[in-house]
């Protein structure tokens, strides 16, 4: 008994001491991640130098009255002053907000709809199924705006045709000339575009929900909306949020679309933001105010995809 007591002392310094060795052991990883950033630093410095780098210099250009040849003036925030009493300004980023439902909003609800019918059934050939209904993404939109272009022409396009051979004639319109329908016309277009990409996002989210709870709500009697609402939507939140971000994003930086098929008319009942920057930079020579436009953009897109991934943070 004595010796146990006398050897109490240096059983516990031989805890201690494998404590600390394995104190510095944890400590190993912490000094490989630090070390890792090197590995990112190349991409870091290229995003810095082409991305961070020119927004910084559009910032700075837009408190200055500059039509990008002689030497600007500065008028501080005279160009965000204009930018929010200018009535055609404003439109373009009401037209944006109008797309974003096209963009966002209608694909989103196509993929939820898809991937819930898939849950409950099975579908033979998914992987090709998945392709044909992704293929639109993949597609450049130079070909996809040359192609609906073809597809809306106002004398003998497919569209028009199609509605005079079922006795719909009178619905037929020169669709991307109209002023009422211009805009829907060019948003439906990107509901074509991006509902693939939210279907195969949603389907992936499915995959992963484990049958085990489909099963459960099958047992309880749950009907195809109650199981869509209590196991397929809560699984699929971050998948949602993710599809919510790149769409978004898409809809309200929208340019090679517009550019293609209306060139923002008629009139400027297709203008949107991005084709503001470039008719304001190269066309009516105001770089100053066309950074101002684009810095507005920048943020409005940043603060909402923000917004977007915090609701889902604090959801999940």
């Amino acid at each position: 008994m004595v010796r146990s007591t006398a050897s109490a002392p240096a059983t516990v310094r031989t805890t201690w001491s494998a404590a600390r060795a394995r104190t510095r052991a944890d400590a190993a990883p912490g000094e490989r991640r630090s070390a890792a950033y090197l590995y990112i630093l190349p991409a870091l410095a290229f995003y810095g130098l082409f991305v961070l780098a020119p927004f910084g210099h559009s910032i700075a250009l837009s408190f200055f009255d500059y039509d990008g040849i002689s030497p600007g003036s500065w008028i501080g925030l005279a160009n965000y002053k204009e930018l929010l009493a200018d009535s055609q300004t404003r439109g373009a980023f009401v037209h944006a907000l109008v797309l974003v439902v096209f963009y966002a909003a209608l694909p989103v609800a196509i993929g939820l709809l898809l991937a819930a019918s898939l849950s409950r059934t099975r579908v033979r050939g998914l992987a090709w199924f998945r392709t044909v209904l992704f293929l639109p993404q993949i597609i450049p939109l130079v070909v996809v705006a040359v192609i609906w272009r073809y597809i809306y022409a106002p004398g003998e396009g497919p569209l028009n045709e199609a509605l005079r051979a079922t006795g719909l004639s009178g619905l037929a319109r020169p669709w991307l000339g109209d002023f009422s329908w211009a805009l829907p016309a060019v948003g439906i277009v990107g509901t074509w575009v991006q509902y693939g990409l939210c279907m195969v996002l949603f389907i992936a989210g499915v995959q992963k929900i484990p049958t085990s709870l489909y099963d459960a709500a099958r047992v309880d009697g749950a009907g195809a909306l109650n199981e869509f609402l209590a196991v397929t939507l809560p699984n699929l939140r971050n998948e949602i949020a993710v599809a919510l971000t790149l769409t978004i994003i898409a809809s309200l930086r929208n340019f090679d679309l517009i550019y293609l098929t209306t060139q923002g008319g008629p009139g400027n009942a297709t203008s949107v933001p991005a084709f503001e920057v470039y008719n304001q930079a190269f066309e009516v020579g105001r770089v100053g105010f066309a950074s101002a436009i684009g810095v507005t953009l920048a943020l409005i897109i940043f603060a909402i995809t923000i917004g977007v991934n915090r609701i889902a943070e604090a959801r999940s």
